[in-house]
């Protein structure tokens, strides 16, 4: 598609993501869009790119609002298959990296997803081969018995198995479609239509699809970065996945609004991110505070010229001062933001602003971005006055229509009123500014990654040996928190503390394994035969509860 007019044919406010692709290869033309490697692609050619790869999608038959899953870690690939399966008019459900066959398969299945691009081997792992372990069984006529409505699979690799397709295969079969039919169906896309699914997990264990808008993507992430101050020319080191909210809105999405270069990288390795830094003058790096905390630490940092950085945005976990002032001082980063999301709400609520003081930036995550309310609530629903914890909740454009198909979950957290129950505990200042001090929910964050022990109590009760099992976070000096397991063995099981992790290793993403396990002889339980989770964090924290033991081991 050499040539493409990249013109806007809608005035110069995108509103859609098609849209936002085609004013972004218009009006950033020969900037660099995505730097991998040696490849250096222009936004011109990524508008190009993306157009070839919806024609593509045209071609294999997708129909708009048709689901199209992307599995596979920060690539150029991704963002233009991603992109390119949205411009056709599909739904993006982006897996997260570190799910196991299982689990991107029932993401799969309860999205009925139509169409899944899949990476060949990351990290020493083939997800091609871990799915169709996991799907090998069912009566589906497609590339995967056990997932019948999914019809197609691409590889974003140069060999692909029988019955998928490679990237290079699937692109050329879009040659035959005419630029017109996509611009056509590009353009039938309303800013109200859902542009993806994102998954997530509640207390009641199983992951949740929150539905979002093209309108919706837009309008945080523009706020998003002019709250940031990410500007035209800025060079963003995208660590943060892209199956993330943070990685794919506040990285891609944001870059394409602002004209930044965007830098892909698969995997954080510290030595990696300080020699980007340094040789793509890279000037933006979001990131949990692990990641900026790792890079401060690394007693190879001073090998390398990191004077181009200028702007971080953390959060996800608490925020050290020191860790803030360091930014400062050491890497002279002149913009340090702390902000709060979840993904319910499009992952932005609140922000600091720019020149907030540091111990604004680190005891709290700002206030609420423009268009929002939030507010901190009793149990009975009272408004708490500020320095008073309570539940947060929000209300605004951005929060989700919806959990996928699922409107009693949704209607648990979504009052009628438009009001979004976070499960988040925070206290307001009387600025307005918030600091989560708990989660409702009983999640925990490792490395960044949110963990829910619901999801990981399922995943372990499929053990043989384990009758029982309760899973609370502890904390760890490297990833914040980890999780700790306190299991119930079946009467003659031996399964030890070590076996249950190896196991949990092949059966689950790896922040969700345990890194304790503890066996108990039971669990603790109130009248109402509830785990009280209070009592096993006591235990983890040292306070033992009067229960006999079975075994303790960890890590």
């Amino acid at each position: 598609m050499s040539g493409t007019d990249f013109s806007p044919a809608y005035g110069t406010d995108p509103r859609t993501i098609p849209q936002l692709v085609r004013a972004a290869a218009g009006r950033h033309g020969a900037r660099e869009a995505v730097v991998e490697g040696r490849t250096r692609v222009s936004y011109a050619q990524l508008g190009e790119r993306i157009e070839q790869a919806a024609a593509a999608c045209l071609a294999s038959g997708l129909e708009p609002g048709d689901r199209v899953a992307v599995w596979a870690p920060n690539t150029l690939d991704w963002i233009v298959a991603a992109l390119g399966a949205v411009t056709a008019g599909g739904i993006l459900v982006p897996l997260n990296t570190r799910f196991k066959g299982a689990e991107a398969a029932y993401v799969l299945e309860r999205t009925r997803t139509r169409l899944l691009f899949v990476t060949g081997t990351f990290l020493g792992t083939s997800y091609v081969a871990s799915l169709r372990r996991a799907t090998a069984e069912g009566p589906g006529p497609g590339p995967l018995p056990g997932l019948p409505q999914l019809r197609e699979v691409v590889v974003l690799a140069q060999d692909a198995p029988e019955t998928f397709r490679t990237w290079g295969e699937f692109l050329a079969s879009g040659a035959a479609v005419p630029r017109r039919a996509v611009r056509e169906r590009a353009e039938q896309i309303a800013p109200s239509t859902p542009s993806d699914i994102t998954f997530t997990s509640g207390t009641t264990g199983h992951p949740k699809g929150v539905v979002i808008t093209h309108e919706q993507t837009l309008r945080v992430y523009a706020c998003w970065s002019e709250l940031a101050g990410l500007t035209e020319g800025d060079r963003y080191l995208i660590v943060n996945p892209f199956f993330h909210t943070f990685g794919y809105k506040a990285g891609i999405i944001a870059c394409l609004l602002r004209g930044a270069t965007m830098i892909p990288q698969p995997v954080f390795n510290v030595e990696a991110a300080l020699a980007h830094i340094a040789t793509e003058r890279v000037s933006v790096l979001p990131g949990p505070p692990t990641l900026h905390q790792s890079l401060l630490d690394h007693p190879a940092r001073h090998q390398h010229d990191l004077s181009a950085l200028r702007l971080v945005v953390t959060g996800a976990a608490v925020v050290p001062l020191e860790l803030v002032e360091r930014l400062r001082a050491e890497l002279k980063v002149g913009t340090v933001l702390t902000a709060y999301g979840l993904t319910e709400a499009s992952g932005t609520v609140t922000m600091c602003r720019r020149g907030d003081p540091a111990q604004v930036v680190a005891g709290t995550s700002g206030r609420a971005i423009p268009g929002t309310e939030v507010k901190v609530v009793a149990s009975s629903g009272a408004e708490q006055p500020p320095g008073t914890p309570g539940e947060v909740l929000v209300r605004g454009y951005h929060v989700m229509s919806g959990y996928y198909e699922e409107p009693g979950e949704t209607a648990e957290v979504l009052t009628p009123d438009g009001w979004l129950h976070t499960g988040d505990v925070g206290v307001m200042d009387a600025d307005g500014n918030l600091r989560i001090t708990d989660r409702i929910k009983d999640m925990f964050i490792v490395g960044g990654f949110n963990a829910y022990p619901a999801e990981i109590e399922q995943l372990l009760a499929r053990h043989p040996g384990i009758a029982e099992v309760a899973v609370v976070g502890i904390p760890d000096p490297r990833l914040g928190e980890v999780a700790k397991a306190f299991a119930v063995r079946h009467p003659g099981a031996t399964v030890t503390a070590d076996d249950l992790i190896a196991w949990s290793r092949r059966e689950m993403a790896n922040y969700k394994v345990p890194q304790e396990v503890e066996f108990v002889a039971e669990l603790p339980r109130n009248a109402s035969g509830k785990v009280v989770k209070t009592r096993l964090r006591e235990t983890a924290r040292g306070h033992r509860w009067p229960l006999s033991r079975t075994g303790h081991s960890h890590r």
